[in-house]
């Protein structure tokens, strides 16, 4: 009832809202469900050991929601929507006001996608200097390409 009730819904958020991309995919693809439900029966198990172990409701959330999202951190959406806004404000702005900011970002990620896979995108690597300039060299060629 946990799962299906509460991590679910918590799941479908978090995606939405830092993973849109993502979901894109699994519905262009027509494997939202299988995706969903292969999330859930991670979060299942983990929750039958955490309830074992009398852990409060709060806690075994928290949890599940962490082992569910482990794989989508960092975000690449929000990583690439963050350096528009510092360094491409005018762009953000007008794609905000338009409506095409996830769009558009959605765009960016694939267009950045080899830059990220160089640079081994990760907690660990999010902070580099290095990876921050390379992107923000790509986004600046895709503006020059869609114009």
């Amino acid at each position: 009832m946990l799962v299906q009730d509460v991590l679910i819904p918590k799941l479908w958020r978090y995606i939405s809202e830092n993973n849109p991309d993502l979901l894109a995919i699994l519905q262009q693809e027509g494997t939202t469900t299988t995706y969903f439900l292969e999330k859930a029966r991670i979060a299942e198990s983990l929750a039958r050991q955490l309830q074992a172990q009398c852990k409060p409701t709060y806690f075994i959330e928290e949890q599940c929601l962490n082992a569910m999202t482990s794989d989508l951190r960092p975000s690449r959406f929000n990583y690439l929507k963050a350096i528009l806004e510092e360094e491409f404000e005018s762009d953000y702005q007008r794609l905000s006001t338009s409506n095409l900011l996830t769009y558009e970002v959605i765009n960016l990620i694939e267009f950045c996608q080899q830059v990220f896979e160089e640079f081994g995108f990760s907690e660990a690597t999010e902070d580099s200097i290095s990876l921050r300039n390379a992107i923000i060299g790509s986004i600046q060629m895709y503006w020059d390409s869609t114009k």
